[in-house]
């Protein structure tokens, strides 16, 4: 197999910590393996919500990466100013969109008027020079362009005028316009223009992308169908996974505590996506003798006061970790009875999910019944859900919970097969593959037979 020169385009990158890191980090952690000579461009100064050193370490000696500069306001400051400017609002949703546009203020309107789809443009100037220059001082044969900040997508477009040839990937970690539009973090336009412009720049990377991929089988089908004349060929999928290196399946199910605690963990950043009304509108529902047998604790960053605000009246249940790295967060979760998982999202699955089921522990999960999350939890056999919205049905999964017992040890039955299957290594692996089949087709090398395609399924 011909080694293969990858340019990866990542905002963020080791060191920098969080879930939305963990994609980038695993290919560019695996590839070396699989044949293929990384390069990564990311913004060294990129706005986050917190480091993980530890993240940079598993990244090879061979892996280059170049740090650019960026004019994105740092994280703290920009949450700020998008406080100033929301002046304590909730931010708008798809719901509250229906009811009728508020009027935004001068600052916002001016926002909402540059950083056109999301802040992270300010990254595409620098992104693009340094683009170039790596493709050709590097030898570069094929770049994977992965989003969000959907403001990478605007990459593709210039470097197919200046490469025609060149193979282009664009990776969507989340789909855009259905589900995360309204949902960007500091996204000030949210007007029909905005949505037009963000409408144009997908459709105009997905024409000039060679291949585009996708992280659930329900994602991957909202942008195949939105782009009818493109080849079904062009659409792929690689899920999200679970780094099986740093999980301790032998901590499966703890001993039943002395004093019979029920210790729930929550891994995960809260927004809208994640939004806990109804699980805390459930919780307060119970008698009080089964308040007191559980504790709640939520690691990661609250987007919201008001998400903060209403986990707040949960009381002596909960506790409000704030941001860990992720080898903390996931050594938590081995002290946990269960972990939690909140998603009203119909598409998208939190890169949680799979921490979840990789550390082999039970699930409740207050999810979208028609969702992918929820498809996933039958599927793997990972736990018990309940509707995000029905608060009673949230209620009982808690009742069952504390009345399982020692009984769950023989009730959670995990299928360890198809869990095996989203381990980070594995999907880099079949990530490798495919990279490689389409730089081949591409230079008319096609070393890959059509029964030899890697599986582009979940199951």
């Amino acid at each position: 197999m011909k080694p293969l020169n990858v340019l990866l385009v990542s905002y963020i990158f080791p060191p920098i910590g969080g879930t939305g890191v963990m994609r980038m980090a695993s290919l560019a952690r695996y590839f070396p393996g699989e044949g293929i000579r990384v390069d990564v461009v990311t913004a060294r100064n990129a706005a986050a919500v917190g480091a993980d050193p530890t993240l940079l370490k598993e990244i090879p000696s061979e892996v280059t990466v170049h740090g650019t500069i960026t004019l994105d306001l740092p994280f703290g400051l920009k949450k700020g100013l998008k406080k100033l400017i929301t002046r304590g609002k909730p931010p708008a949703t798809q719901a509250t969109a229906s009811a009728g546009p508020s009027k935004p203020s001068l600052l916002k309107r001016a926002l909402g008027e540059l950083l056109v789809p999301d802040p992270q443009v300010t990254w595409f100037p620098v992104l693009t020079r340094a683009a170039r220059r790596i493709i050709k001082q590097r030898d570069i044969d094929l770049v994977l362009v992965t989003a969000p900040p959907f403001s990478n997508l605007l990459l593709v477009e210039k470097l197919r005028k200046e490469f025609p040839d060149l193979p282009i990937v664009v990776d969507f970690r989340d789909e855009w316009l259905v589900t995360s539009f309204d949902l960007v973090s500091f996204l000030f336009g949210r007007s029909e223009r905005t949505r037009r412009i963000a409408q144009n720049i997908e459709a105009t990377a997905v024409k000039n992308a060679t291949a585009v991929f996708a992280v659930t089988e329900a994602a991957r089908r909202v942008i195949r169908a939105r782009y009818a004349e493109e080849p079904d060929s062009k659409f792929k999928l690689i899920s999200n996974g679970f780094d099986g290196t740093k999980l301790q399946r032998s901590v499966l199910l703890p001993e039943p505590r002395a004093d019979g605690k029920i210790i729930v963990t929550y891994v995960g950043t809260v927004y809208t996506s994640t939004e806990p009304a109804t699980l805390v509108e459930a919780l307060q529902s119970l008698p009080p003798e089964l308040k007191s047998r559980f504790k709640l604790r939520f690691i990661g960053r609250i987007e919201e006061p008001r998400f903060r605000e209403a986990l707040l009246q949960l009381g002596e249940m909960v506790e409000l970790k704030g941001y860990m790295p992720q080898r903390e967060a996931l050594a938590a979760m081995n002290e946990t009875d269960y972990v939690l998982l909140i998603n009203h999202d119909p598409l998208n699955v939190g890169g949680k999910f799979y921490d979840y089921v990789g550390g082999g522990k039970p699930i409740l999960g207050a999810v979208n019944s028609q969702g992918e999350s929820r498809r996933l939890l039958d599927e793997l056999r990972a736990g018990w859900w309940a509707d995000i919205n029905d608060v009673e049905g949230i209620r009982q999964l808690f009742v069952d919970a504390a009345t399982r017992g020692t009984s769950l040890a023989t009730s959670f039955q995990p299928d360890l097969a198809k869990i095996a299957q989203y381990e980070r290594k594995a999907l880099a692996q079949r990530y490798a593959a495919l990279l490689h089949s389409i730089a081949d087709k591409q230079s008319g090398n096609d070393s890959l037979a059509p029964d030899a395609q890697p599986a582009l399924t979940e199951d």
